[in-house]
């Protein structure tokens, strides 16, 4: 009999440890970070899912574009900012371009050579160069970007949702041509 009670007893605690009684700490952390590719119930407007899908589509749109993978030469593209026409336009929507950018960078070695912003390069030089330029005077002439890729966001809100139209152009520096536009959009819950 204690022999069963004892068999009973080790089978119980078995039991217990395989059905639960510890912390399941993977599901939790997924619940704390759910993945930047699904949507949150608890949010609403753009979401990563937003930010993953629209750079992820533009940066294939781009990348097949036949006069890109025509060229014989590297496109020289300088990436400049999200021009936000958004009902809140003081919320930083450059996240879109940067998510691109990398998308580009990674995926268009050959193809494309991304070019640093020159407002930016010269704030960098500013910051880290031993001898800046007197009376922040541009630096010698670097390598002159081919193309200028920029977005715009666009919202049409309405009571319970709003539509979102978010923009990709890539402009031919020299003729001022729209050599690529790509457009997202999205309908979502106030």
């Amino acid at each position: 009999m204690n022999k069963r009670m004892s068999v009973v007893g080790a089978l119980g605690l078995l039991a217990m440890l395989v059905t639960g009684c510890f912390h399941d700490k993977p599901h939790e952390y997924g619940q704390q970070r759910p993945p930047v590719g699904e949507l949150d119930k608890r949010d609403s407007g753009l979401q990563s899912k937003d930010v993953v899908q629209a750079s992820d589509q533009m940066a294939m749109d781009l990348l097949a574009d036949p006069k890109l993978n025509a060229s014989k030469t590297q496109w020289l593209v300088v990436v400049d900012r999200v021009d936000n026409k958004t009902v809140n336009s003081r919320f930083d929507l450059d996240i879109f371009l940067q998510r691109l950018q990398a998308n580009l960078f990674k995926h268009g070695q050959g193809r494309v050579q991304l070019i640093e912003n020159r407002d930016k390069l010269r704030e960098l030089q500013s910051r880290e160069l031993e001898n800046p330029q007197p009376n922040g005077a541009p630096g010698p002439a670097g390598i002159q970007p081919d193309y200028s890729l920029y977005a715009t966001i666009s919202e049409l809100p309405n009571r319970g949702t709003s539509y979102y139209l978010l923009d990709f152009k890539l402009t031919d520096m020299r003729t001022r041509q729209l050599t690529w536009v790509g457009s997202y959009e999205v309908k979502v819950e106030r």
